[in-house]
């Protein structure tokens, strides 16, 4: 169930309901909007809470929210969540631009790419340092080392970090190191995994699974609300269908029907949508129409020496830079804010399309 109240109802009487909430052995969120304050009931309520909450002074309704997911829901939270990461904001009307290479591989390398993300007008650099693989004798990160040299490329060019993490235990070493952890597709149902990341504030990028649908994507995200992180976005990464041309679907009609059911911020995955290089940029404009809150996109010095041999979708840096040199146009014509050098930056001189 949901409480609507009184928008300017005064913080003593709006505590007083939550008493009255949790006193029925539920638990009570607040959520103050700029219509209307929102009090999300979780947990299973007997009836009669819910006629003594309508009789209540400054109670306007109490309506039952029939989803599976509750904190998730644009029901509870109509405006849309905007999270701040050290100035730079994700959600609402922003465009944020996430590149790097699929994983670190040596201090140079990521160095060399933080720089080429910042210049491009890029916010926040990518990279994993623990790799989850479909074969076991695949390439599989250099872990903490690589997130050790991540964060001083990220630090050293003013970029945020974003990296995968893949088990509980590795949650709080990847938080140390990292502004935004990634749950990728294989963990969007690793409920261990989830739940501990409830119980840290450090944002959350949660990459949709291959077969999932958007009922199971959204109860994915509650475990991580429920547990008291608030901070999650919502990354739609293709899924699988019985097309063998891409590496997976990129459904972009996900970004608007997420954006209908939750207020989390949505992010677009072209890389891993679609598998292939030349795919990459007509997909991330795409997803920018279809209002997407950012891209997360792979960018590489060399693709086709990278140790993960995913070079195949990855971008060389001039074609990065041009991307988002054409999304600062795109961007304003669907009511998104980003801005990027306005002449190609000097750092992309030296590089030409392969």
């Amino acid at each position: 169930m949901i409480v609507i109240t009184k928008n300017n109802i005064a913080d003593e009487r709006l505590n007083e309901i939550v008493k009255v909430i949790e006193n029925g052995g539920v638990q009570a969120h607040v959520s103050r909007g700029t219509d209307r304050t929102v009090i999300g009931i979780i947990g299973k309520a007997e009836p009669s809470l819910a006629e003594h909450l309508r009789s209540m002074k400054d109670v306007e309704n109490v309506i039952k929210i029939s989803k599976s997911y509750k904190l998730a829901s644009r029901d509870f939270h109509p405006d849309d969540t905007v999270i701040d990461i050290k100035g730079v904001k994700i959600g609402g009307d922003n465009l944020v631009i996430m590149g790097g290479p699929c994983a670190v591989e040596t201090p140079e390398q990521i160095d060399e790419i933080a720089r080429l993300v910042k210049a491009a007008g890029g916010q926040v650099l990518r990279g994993g340092a623990f790799k989850p693989r479909t074969g076991p004798y695949s390439f599989q990160g250099i872990g903490v080392e690589g997130l050790a040299m991540m964060a001083e490329a990220g630090k050293k060019h003013g970029l945020l970090t974003i990296t995968e993490v893949m088990t509980p235990e590795y949650v709080d070493v990847c938080a140390e190191y990292a502004d935004i952890l990634q749950v990728g597709t294989r963990n969007m149902q690793n409920f261990d995994l989830l739940r501990k990341l409830g119980t840290i504030q450090t944002p959350v990028l949660l990459k949709r699974g291959f077969s999932s649908t958007y009922d199971e994507f959204l109860n994915a995200a509650e475990y991580i609300l429920a547990g008291g992180n608030p901070n999650v976005m919502l990354c739609e990464r293709g899924i699988r269908t019985f097309e063998t041309y891409t590496r997976n679907t990129l459904d972009l009609s996900a970004i608007p029907v997420l954006q209908s059911l939750s207020h989390l911020p949505v992010i677009s995955d072209p890389s891993h949508g679609t598998g292939r290089r030349e795919l990459v940029e007509p997909m991330a404009k795409a997803s920018v129409a279809a209002g997407a809150n950012g891209l997360i996109i792979e960018m590489h010095t060399d693709p086709d020496n990278s140790m993960t041999g995913d070079g195949v979708q990855s971008l060389f840096p001039d074609q990065f830079a041009a991307l988002l040199k054409d999304l600062a146009l795109l961007a304003p014509i669907v009511g998104k804010r980003f801005e990027t050098e306005k002449e190609p930056a000097a750092a992309f001189k030296e590089w030409k399309v392969v």
